[in-house]
């Protein structure tokens, strides 16, 4: 199936998105994220606070061994991460409805820009002093009574909205170039 190895996935280029996860109590959720991540080859996973780190036997039972592939980092908070992304020049998003926020099929990446995007706690969602500090939020538009997604539904969201757009910059700067 032309599958990349471990030792090629850390090799190949990545798309220029980093996960940070907020407080993420559920290992399985983590191993879900794991494995988003490493199917659209996401540069690394920030896992923040309570957010449990590899090896798991839980994390693995959904990651599939895709903790193994994806970089991660881990960070006692996600202020911190943030803080630390801001300053490698990575723009930061929350996933959170708030006042302000942009809808994600309306947010537009710019072609050279590294990104990324602060998921929460299954509860609480972003701490407040993380939305803070970030760059800006993003929303999933959402028609139904509920007013939440499980979070790693809403990271295969959001990391397949992203690699679309940042694939699609990519393509069009090599397109230009020509």
């Amino acid at each position: 199936m032309n599958r990349l190895t471990v030792d090629e996935f850390k090799q190949a280029a990545k798309l220029p998105l980093v996960v940070v996860l907020d407080d993420v109590r559920s290992l399985h959720n983590v191993g879900a994220v794991f494995r988003t991540s490493d199917a659209f080859r996401v540069e690394r996973v920030c896992l923040c606070g309570i957010t449990a780190v590899p090896p798991q036997p839980e994390i693995h039972k959904t990651a599939l061994g895709a903790e193994d592939s994806v970089d991660w980092t881990y960070y006692k908070d996600a202020a911190d991460a943030v803080r630390e992304l801001q300053g490698e020049g990575y723009m930061v998003y929350a996933v959170e409805q708030a006042e302000g926020s942009t809808m994600l099929q309306h947010f537009r990446p710019e072609p050279d820009g590294r990104y990324a995007v602060v998921l929460g706690n299954e509860v609480k969602g972003v701490r407040q002093d993380v939305v803070d500090l970030c760059d800006g939020c993003l929303e999933i538009p959402q028609y139904g009574t509920k007013h939440s997604l499980n979070v790693s539904v809403t990271a295969g969201i959001v990391i397949w909205e992203m690699a679309k757009k940042l694939v699609l910059n990519e393509e069009l700067k090599i397109k230009n170039e020509e």
